[in-house]
């Protein structure tokens, strides 16, 4: 099912058309969560496939066997996708790990009643828009980027696929009760640290060589030469590496590379107007570091 240039629109938001179907986007509110569900939430290329890699190893106690040779599309698919009850009855895993995109407003209401353990992984939305740009110019399913100005706006009024970054964010972190937030910044900063928060969130507890293990297996150099995670086994019909790299830099504040000044004063015009009820806080810069980490 290629439908390249196909667009599903769902409840007012654009879903790529080569993954979705208006089909999938509706069976995935009316899935049956069990208790004993990992579900991943992110807006697109916010630590995605990072935190994938991390509940993979928390969940094999550190053992990289199911990572190096399962697809991580395989082993924690997306809800909202045509191919996800399929992968889900293959699936290898002994617990059921899950992925998805949907805003909170459209999802929320199927978790309303289920004890699955949801992790929320954010990014600071700078460096989320310049990862998304250059998503588009590799991926074939989605449309064409444009220049980075008009991207950005694009960004900012909430207009390109999987809709509103900032409904998105306020929507899931909004639900701190049952939900585990956990940032992209975070888990650069302090790897270690953030695997213990998840394994705990799982009830999942880690031996210290098992910690250490998924330490050094969730890796940016690592997760860069495991095809399993760097999307390098997607036809290039698809996605084209000739392009650019789908683990690209991996850094906290690669926005600077993009941004004009112009372009961060409309920027912080809009997040301030947008986000003025909203108590988070963002790490912008990369502090001191020689590792860093994927971009999805």
């Amino acid at each position: 099912m290629a439908r390249l240039d196909v667009v599903e629109t769902f409840h007012g938001l654009f879903f790529p058309g080569h993954l979705h179907t208006k089909d999938s986007l509706q069976q995935a509110l009316q899935f049956s969560f069990q208790d004993s569900d990992v579900l991943i939430v992110s807006y697109p290329k916010s630590g995605t496939t990072w935190l994938q890699e991390i509940v993979t190893l928390i969940s094999s106690k550190g053992d990289p066997h199911l990572s190096q040779t399962v697809p991580n599309w395989a082993r924690a698919p997306w809800l909202e996708q045509h191919y996800f009850a399929a992968l889900m009855a293959a699936s290898p895993c002994a617990a059921r790990i899950i992925t998805t995109h949907l805003p909170h407003h459209l999802l929320g209401p199927t978790l309303k009643d289920s004890k699955a353990k949801v992790i929320y992984v954010s990014r600071n939305p700078k460096d989320v828009v310049v990862s998304f740009y250059h998503f588009h110019k590799m991926a074939n399913f989605l449309p064409e980027a444009g220049s980075f100005p008009e991207f950005l706006n694009r960004f900012l009024e909430g207009t390109l696929h999987y809709g509103s970054w900032f409904d998105h964010i306020k929507g899931w972190t909004s639900q701190m009760n049952n939900v585990l937030h956990i940032t992209y910044e975070e888990m650069s900063m302090d790897i270690r640290g953030a695997i213990e928060r998840l394994s705990a969130h799982l009830q999942s507890p880690l031996l210290e060589d098992e910690l250490n293990n998924c330490v050094k297996h969730c890796s940016f150099s690592s997760m860069k030469g495991n095809k399993m995670a760097n999307y390098t086994l997607v036809n290039r019909e698809i996605m084209d590496h000739n392009k650019g790299s789908f683990m690209r830099k991996g850094t906290i504040g690669d926005w600077k590379n993009m941004f004009t000044k112009e372009l961060d004063t409309h920027f912080k015009s809009v997040f301030e107007s947008k986000m003025e009820d909203c108590t988070l806080e963002f790490v912008w810069d990369e502090p001191q570091s020689d590792e860093t980490h994927a971009d999805e």
